[in-house]
């Protein structure tokens, strides 16, 4: 048995984790090659398969699970460790890793992050806009802004904004009626979505509309719509920036979601935080026309002391 490596055990935890080498470099942005030699030297280390290779992927051994709770543990220990000097030093520069989705990046949180930018050039904002849901605690992301709530108790959060939603179609192509829906066609989120507020929705006050395409992506939504392949159901900030495209009124708004703000409590007094948190804040408040800013409300804590937030 050779020494154990400990920088092999994050190789260990995203292979478990995402059940494949492809899957697990991309994680941690190394190559496939690196991966399976890590892995290899990792179980010389420990004298023991850790993985067995199937079809399916790579499912852990006995030995593996007898490995698993340690090295989650010893992430766990590393990365509050992180976090803690990350919040108790460091002034208005460095690296913020914000995690939201993708039309929210791109048409809400992209102007707040320019004039961030210019207000804090020593600070790298590092925008991640996959569907994943990126863990605080594991400090893969500072500051999430998402859609659900945050059930981790070691997680300040803040309901943030309420998104209005609207329907949307190119103007003059078609002309719904609320309970038919008739000679329509539909854009809605995927199968794996379908139980978004917006798609049942749609589909009963269009029920004899036809749904022709599906996307998990908003923007692909709203470009499909402004070509004329559909009606789509979009939040407003959104649908109302989108050329060629209307709003059209069936006499019931969709549902509107919120959007929740949250970060690790270790990080609380992180000045590069604080400031984006209060600007993400500010400026979303005077969004009124597209954007309705609810009540904030916490937990223990607060993004902000000052009241006003």
């Amino acid at each position: 048995m050779r020494p154990l490596e400990w920088s092999d055990l994050p190789i260990f935890l995203a292979i478990a984790r995402e059940g494949t080498l492809g899957a697990a470099a991309r994680r941690l942005g190394q190559t496939q090659p690196t991966m399976g030699r890590r892995l290899r030297a990792l179980e010389a280390a420990v004298g023991a398969t850790l993985f067995q290779r199937t079809s399916d992927g790579f499912v852990l051994t006995d030995e593996g699970q007898v490995l698993l709770g340690p090295a989650l543990r010893m992430e766990e220990e590393a990365v509050a460790m992180q976090r803690q000097l990350a919040g108790s030093v460091g002034g208005l520069e460095g690296l913020l890793r914000v995690s939201c989705s993708d039309w929210f990046g791109v048409t809400v949180l992209s102007p707040i992050l320019a004039e961030f930018a210019g207000l804090h050039p020593g600070v790298v904002v590092e925008l991640l806009t996959d569907p994943r849901l990126y863990s605080l605690p594991r400090r893969e992301a500072d500051l999430v802004l998402r859609i659900t709530p945050f059930q981790e108790p070691e997680v300040i959060a803040r309901k943030l904004v309420t998104i209005p939603y609207g329907l949307y179609g190119k103007p003059g192509l078609w002309q719904p009626v609320a309970g038919d829906g008739r000679g329509c066609r539909l854009v809605l989120m995927d199968t794996a979505f379908g139980g978004m507020p917006d798609v049942g929705w749609a589909t009963r006050l269009l029920p004899n509309a036809t749904v022709v395409s599906r996307s998990n992506n908003r923007e692909v939504q709203a470009r499909l719509c402004a070509l004329g392949a559909g009606l789509a159901v979009l939040p407003r900030p959104l649908g109302d920036s989108t050329p060629g495209i209307e709003r059209l009124d069936l006499g019931e708004a969709p549902p509107s979601r919120d959007t929740w703000m949250g970060y690790h409590r270790d990080l609380r007094r992180l000045p590069r935080l604080r400031a984006l948190a209060d600007l993400i804040i500010e400026r979303l408040a005077n969004r009124s026309d597209t954007v309705r800013r609810v009540r904030l409300v916490g937990h223990s804590q607060d993004l902000s002391e000052n009241p006003h937030n």
